[in-house]
This record gives structure tokens, C-alpha cells and sequence, in this order.
């Protein structure tokens, strides 16, 4: 299998397509900065915050107003953990952490875009919005059909000029238009949400690098996730089940998103619950009936 995957999961979506040997794609942030020497200074977020002309400096240097945002300048695993907002000078005092730094609070829409770059210069692009829930979840992912020319006008033009000699996928997460971080590879979450044919373009940019790609018949999609409690241990549904949601009108894929009788502290979760499942789905009621049908089967209450 051509694409470096971490999760079992998410193997349905690369299976399937042929790739010439010695191809790796990367899906974790691990393999693409081992991977990459030359740009993988794009995990320091400090670098990233300063190439933007934000004001922003490690922990230890005092801010010249706030609020500001604090997280860690590289976390290649978990990558908010510890991120703060801090609104004072006596709780930045209180809230000094060694690898952290600080920079200007931005606001506006958060919005994760996927790339397709060729030596530097983006040449397609496909942007999600995530609706979130309680305690750090998230109820569903929108992966839009339309673009965002403004948007993709300033990031492209960052990435025309730090990012040249480059040729791969790139994710960007912004805020109010402003990258707040990069990783070297895409959303593994939803690759059938983009389109028949895109896994076998992913693999011609690496193998070849160049992009092609029809994506005449783009449309919205949904990527639905379901929660259950934190803290105790699941078990997987049974396969006939899970087939039979994948195979419901509307719905595109299943993921069950964790080790079976692994310890839940073992898996990386959000503090506000353990996630179970996700349904990709062309149809949002479609999804959200996916997502009832497994979460009766869990036990649990599927929100929406």
C-alpha cells in the first residue's frame, strides 16, 4: 500500500490503488518530517507565526498586550496540548511552560485546507469546517465544494515563498485567514469525500510529481463522528452491522476509530468523550442515521 497509515481504520481508502515501488506518502506528522529535511521546519509554530509577521516569542518573553494564544512551538502528537488563551499578564506568569511560546489571539473561522503543491505553487485545494461539541469533540466535519479564492490567494502566495522545491500534500489550519499550523500531508479522515479518482492522483504527485485530477463534480460531504463516554473499555461492532451502514443510501464510508481492547487512556481522545466511530456521507441526515444506527448498537446518545 502505497500511503503510510497509522490507523487500520482508514487502509479502506488506499487498498485499492496501484503504486510504483519505492512511493511512501505520509499521513502521519512523524513520517512526514523524517521524511522531509528541508521543510520540516514548518512544525515550529513559532517560525510559522513569525514568517506571517505575527508577533509571537517563547515563553519567558513578555507579551506587549494581551490576550494572547499559547501552545507548544512543536508537538508532533497532539498538537494542542496545553494551548491556552491568556488574558493577563499575571496569567501568563502562572502559565509559563518550557517549549511553549505565545502569539496575537486571532479570530475568525477556523478552517483546515488540504493542498496539492508542485514544486511550491498550490495547484489544488479542498477546505473543511468542523461543528464542534462538548469538551473538545467534534459533532461533524463539513468538507466544502466551494472554494475560498481568498484565502487560498494568501496562503498560496506563503507557500510560493517558503515552501519552493516542495511537491506533496500539505494541510493548513487557519484562523480569520491566518496559518496557525502546517503539516507535511493531508486529512486522512475523508479521501473518498474529494472524489472518485483522487487516491489515484495522490499517488501520481508523489511518484511523478505533477497533479492531475478531474474534479469537475466536487460536492459537499460530511464527516459525522460518534462519542461515547470517556474512560471505559469498547468493543467493535460486528462486521455484518457495519456493513450494513456503509451500505445505507447516502453514506460513503465507516471508520470504527479505535484498538479493540485497548485501554481507552491508551488512545488519544479529547477530554469530553471517546470516539467510536465516523460515518462519511454525501447526505447529513443520511449520516446522522448512520450514526443512530451504531450508536444504538454502543449504547450511547448519538447528538443531532
Amino acid at each position: 500500500m502505497p500511503v503510510r497509515e497509522a490507523d487500520p481504520w482508514r487502509v479502506q481508502y488506499f487498498a485499492d490503488d496501484f503504486c510504483p515501488d519505492g512511493v511512501e506518502i505520509p499521513t502521519e506528522d512523524a513520517d512526514a518530517w523524517e521524511w522531509n529535511p528541508r521543510h520540516r521546519w514548518v512544525y515550529d509554530k513559532l517560525r510559522v507565526a513569525e514568517s506571517q509577521g505575527f508577533e509571537a516569542a517563547p515563553h519567558g518573553v513578555m507579551p506587549a498586550g494581551f490576550p494572547v494564544f499559547s501552545k507548544p512551538i512543536v508537538n508532533l502528537r497532539g498538537m494542542g496540548v496545553g494551548s491556552r488563551v491568556i488574558g493577563s499578564a499575571d496569567e501568563y506568569a502562572a502559565a509559563w511552560t518550557a517549549g511553549h511560546f505565545w502569539m496575537r489571539l486571532l479570530t475568525g473561522e477556523h478552517v483546515s485546507s488540504d493542498v496539492a503543491v508542485v514544486d511550491g505553487r498550490a495547484v489544488w485545494w479542498r477546505h473543511a469546517t468542523g461543528i464542534p461539541g462538548a469538551g473538545g469533540t467534534f459533532d461533524r466535519w463539513i468538507v466544502h465544494a466551494a472554494g475560498r479564492p481568498g484565502l487560498e490567494s494568501a496562503c498560496g502566495a506563503w507557500i510560493a515563498r517558503h515552501l519552493g522545491g516542495y511537491s506533496g500534500m500539505l494541510n493548513l489550519e487557519t484562523i480569520g485567514g491566518g496559518i496557525i499550523e502546517v503539516h507535511l500531508r493531508f486529512a486522512d479522515q475523508w479521501p473518498d469525500l474529494y472524489g472518485a479518482g483522487w487516491v489515484a492522483a495522490l499517488i501520481r504527485l508523489y511518484a511523478e510529481g505533477r497533479w492531475v485530477f478531474d474534479d469537475a463534480r466536487r460536492r459537499d460531504g460530511y464527516s459525522v463522528v460518534l462519542f461515547g463516554p470517556p474512560g471505559r473499555c469498547w468493543g467493535h461492532p460486528p462486521a455484518g452491522l457495519v456493513d450494513e451502514v456503509r451500505g445505507m443510501a447516502g453514506v460513503s464510508s465507516v471508520q470504527v476509530t479505535f484498538h479493540a481492547g485497548k485501554a481507552a487512556a491508551l488512545h488519544a481522545m479529547p477530554p469530553g468523550g471517546f470516539r467510536l466511530g465516523i460515518v462519511n456521507c454525501w447526505d447529513l441526515a443520511a449520516g446522522r442515521a448512520a450514526r443512530g444506527r451504531l450508536a444504538d448498537w454502543f449504547g450511547v446518545v448519538a447528538e443531532g
